[in-house]
């Protein structure tokens, strides 16, 4: 990775259809409670629900100076796993966000590549980590929905420095902080492949 900073950008999702309470926020909360070691400046921002504002949010986000890297942390309603995603894709965007708006042509970045792979290679992370209490999942498809256009975005504007990770909705076991404590994990070891790649 070609970045000297020591920032980390963490982002979580605002409220969308039923979902009053994001668990993706409420677990970036968590997690920026308990840092991600004291060499790293972490920052937390909100995005909202919505196609162009979120994109214009992460465009801010890979302005000068870059972060080291930006992980986009998004829900997935229906799982029960933590899921780490490799990839972010161009086209296929059909459904309305909160504002009521699709992208035209279904599509991200019309003159961009198919998909773009995250320079964090989730599979050796998936392999590498564990946390007690819940599973975690690799994937290579998250979701044709806000999510997916943020992180292709996160990864077109920040030449491949960004990671997304999915988390289930909060319930008994799954709290907020329980997942930021996960959350904490997970990015930790991202930042060691970091590391790693500035040697």
């Amino acid at each position: 990775m070609d970045s000297n900073s020591n920032t980390v950008v963490v982002t979580g999702f605002g409220p969308f259809r039923q979902h009053l309470i994001n668990s993706s926020w409420e677990a970036v909360k968590e997690m920026s409670k308990l840092g991600l070691g004291e060499n790293i400046d972490l920052h937390i921002m909100q995005l909202p629900a919505s196609y162009q504002k979120a994109k214009e949010l992460v465009c801010k986000i890979w302005g000068t100076p870059q972060p080291l890297l930006t992980v986009h942390i998004g829900l997935a309603s229906s799982s029960k796993a933590i899921i780490l995603e490799q990839c972010g894709k161009n086209k296929g965007y059909r459904e309305m966000d909160v504002c009521g708006f699709c992208p035209e042509d279904g599509c991200c970045l019309l003159d961009g590549p198919e998909k773009i792979e995250s320079a964090i290679n989730m599979k050796t992370l998936w392999k590498n980590i564990s946390v007690e209490g819940i599973d975690i999942v690799f994937s290579r498809d998250a979701g044709r929905y806000i999510c997916d256009y943020t992180y292709y975005t996160s990864l077109y504007y920040g030449n491949r420095r960004a990671a997304f990770i999915h988390v289930p909705p909060l319930s008994k076991l799954v709290t907020a902080d329980f997942l930021g404590k996960a959350l904490q994990i997970i990015i930790v070891e991202m930042l060691k492949q970091c590391g790693e790649k500035n040697e």
